[in-house]
């Protein structure tokens, strides 16, 4: 968490009298002989797959950015340069690669309500590229090399050895909790010197633990990308930050959040679903890209990932949705057959039409589910149903692929040219305004109210009053 603030401690009205340099420096450039840099720029495009490329905003950039040199003048190490991408991901998180690459998610900018909660992620991330934490881990991933290897060799393609390969990369992937505790240390040093709020690292640790209660209330939400997954947060690491952070006076005294200036930054930040990955609404699926719409069941919830489309119902019901080119028009039936699922019974693959598409089904079986196949060609497009429930629940099974496919269809004109995504936008409240009207101009959730304080840091009890800048999610 670190990297903020320098601009914020300045007169506003101070004009600079300095001229571009006629030699500009690029980072590209102050990197190339550096071999941190170059283990970074290895990973670089790995991250950006993982986390639905880079998220363009110049507002936004503009706004990092300016938190960024805050922190940079004031580092442990002011001639370190950084790349700072903003990652096109709902999720709560930012990273650092050596080399200076720094990573902060979407997700993350619209839950901080000032720049010195996300100056004090950015210091954080900070402190591990300047305590060099990437290279001793780099270190600690050689040494397990021989162990992958013996572990792979002796134990083949035995689930169990894969288990174990993928423990080790988990294990290896997150900092030790020293260095975490030492990355808080150096990051708040470096968040209260650059004349940010130094109490905003332990304020926004508690934001990212509400946010996870709030997701877990939902146990199938997947977090394994979030901040909380690789830094946990822990009431001892939140009680050491507010330590750290009163050696630069007392709470409420000390620093400058940057609220306005942050919340007109984020003012239209797109949250939630891009629409490269189309949209979840309440229990439909809608994808203006490729024209295509469906439903899920009553209570079952629907996770849109970069990879496929997830829901999950009651009685561990869960559903999966993706889709693959077709260049070649071949015959769906032998699509499904040709091998890509485990089980298959070929007695009962037959051929059908969903919604004058041409489309095939099939049953499988593995473990302890059934499954049901279901294929749609749409164009150049085959578009894939797998439906799992646990084995001998055929009712379910039958009845949870008859709404899928009933309701797979092409999109409306008016359906596509109203589809929007979900912004983050900054409110003014007004007379007669309170909390309850507030968070019911919200949109994107069931649990309106909960989101709302959520991503305003609205304790219970609190209130708002006329003039106060709140966020509400809407179009």
């Amino acid at each position: 968490m670190v990297l903020n603030g320098c601009q914020s401690v300045l007169d506003q009205s101070y004009q600079p009298n300095v001229s571009p340099s006629a030699n500009p420096q690029i980072v590209s450039e102050v990197q190339k002989n550096d071999p941190r840099a170059q283990m970074g720029a290895r990973e670089h495009p790995r991250i950006l797959a993982s986390y639905g490329g880079e998220y363009k905003d110049a507002r936004t950039e503009r706004l990092v950015a300016r938190i960024a040199g805050a922190l940079t003048s004031v580092s442990e190490n002011p001639q370190q340069s950084y790349r700072i991408t903003i990652l096109n991901s709902p999720s709560i998180n930012a990273f650092a690669l050596p080399g200076g690459y720094l990573y902060v998610t979407r997700g993350l900018l619209a839950l901080a309500n000032d720049a010195s909660e996300v100056a004090a992620v950015l210091s954080h991330e900070m402190a591990h590229v300047t305590a060099n934490h990437g290279i001793e881990r780099q270190k600690r991933e050689e040494a397990e090399v021989i162990a992958s290897r013996v572990v792979s060799e002796v134990l083949s393609s035995d689930l169990a050895g894969k288990q174990a390969l993928a423990r080790g990369k988990l294990r290896l992937a997150a900092f030790s909790r020293q260095q975490e505790l030492q990355a808080d240390e150096i990051g708040i040093r470096t968040l209260g010197q650059a004349g940010y709020d130094p109490y905003a690292a332990a304020r926004f640790l508690n934001a990212m633990e509400d946010y996870s209660h709030f997701m877990t209330a939902n146990s199938d939400a997947d977090q394994s990308l979030d901040f909380l997954s690789s830094h946990p947060s822990t009431p001892q690491r939140i009680d050491l930050a507010k330590m750290h952070a009163r050696e630069f006076g007392e709470e409420g005294k000390v620093g400058d959040t940057g609220r306005d200036y942050y919340l007109n930054g984020i003012d239209g930040l797109l949250y939630g679903d891009s629409p490269e990955e189309g949209y979840v609404r309440g229990q439909t699926f809608l994808h203006g890209g490729l024209g295509i719409r469906f439903d899920v069941p009553p209570d079952f919830h629907i996770d849109n990932k970069v990879e496929a489309v997830m829901a999950t119902g009651p009685g561990d019901i869960a559903v999966r949705f993706d889709g693959v080119a077709d260049s070649q028009n071949q015959n769906l039936m032998n699509y499904i057959s040709s091998g890509w699922v485990t089980g298959l019974d070929p007695s009962t693959i037959r051929s059908i039409t969903v919604n004058g598409m041409d489309a095939a089904t099939a049953r499988a079986s593995a473990d302890r589910w059934d499954f049901d196949v279901t294929v749609i060609r749409d164009r150049s497009q085959i578009f894939r149903f797998l439906t799992a429930v646990p084995k001998g629940n055929i009712t379910a099974l039958e009845q949870t692929a008859d709404v899928l496919r009933s309701s797979f269809r092409h999109m409306t004109p008016e359906e596509a040219s109203s589809l929007k995504p979900l912004r983050v936008r900054v409110v003014t409240v007004k007379a007669g305004d309170n909390i309850t009207t507030l968070a019911a101009r919200m949109m994107g959730t069931d649990r309106k109210l909960d989101l709302f304080k959520l991503i305003n840091a609205l304790p219970t009890g609190a209130t708002v009053a006329p003039g106060d800048k709140v966020k509400i999610i809407s179009e």
